[in-house]
C-alpha cells in the first residue's frame, strides 16, 4: 500500500460549507475521498489531453430506428472501425426509439473520430462521446 500523506488547505468558509453538502449529496464518506476524485480527475484529463493518448470511450446514441437506412449506416461506420469497437449494447426504448452505447478503445483522435462519424449521421437524435484513461497510470 502506498503511503498516505497528510497535507493542509487553506480555503473560504463559504466555499468550504458548499464543497461539504455537494460531497454530503453525492455520498462521500469524508473529505478526502472527494478530494482525491478531484485530482484523479485532472491527472485523467491530463492523461488523455494528447491526441496519441491510449483512450478508452464511451459513445451513446439515441435515433428512431424508423429513420430510412440509418441503422445501416451506423452499422457500416462501426464495421469500418471493428478493431477500435470493444463492444456494443443495442436496447429498445420504445416502439420507436433505440439506445445504443460502444466502447471503444485507441489513440484519442482515432476514438474521437469515429465518436464524430457516428454522432453525425442524419437523424441521430442525440449522442454523446466520453473519454477516458485506461487506467493503468492512474495512482
Amino acid at each position: 500500500m502506498n503511503n498516505i500523506i497528510r497535507f493542509g488547505v487553506s480555503i473560504d468558509e463559504k466555499l468550504l460549507k458548499r464543497f461539504d453538502t455537494l460531497i454530503e449529496q453525492k455520498g462521500y464518506v469524508n473529505r478526502s475521498e472527494a478530494i482525491r476524485d478531484l485530482i484523479r480527475d485532472m491527472l485523467v484529463q491530463e492523461d488523455t489531453s494528447s491526441p496519441d493518448a491510449e483512450v478508452i470511450g464511451t459513445l451513446t446514441l439515441i435515433y428512431s430506428h424508423h429513420a430510412s437506412d440509418l441503422a445501416e449506416k451506423l452499422n457500416d461506420i462501426q464495421h469500418q472501425h471493428y478493431d477500435h469497437i470493444i463492444s456494443t449494447v443495442h436496447v429498445h426504448l420504445d416502439e420507436h426509439n433505440c439506445l445504443e452505447v460502444l466502447l471503444l478503445r485507441g489513440q484519442k483522435h482515432i476514438v474521437q473520430k469515429i465518436g464524430d462519424n457516428l454522432l453525425s449521421v442524419k437523424n441521430v437524435r442525440h449522442g454523446k462521446l466520453t473519454i477516458t484513461t485506461t487506467g493503468k497510470d492512474l495512482p
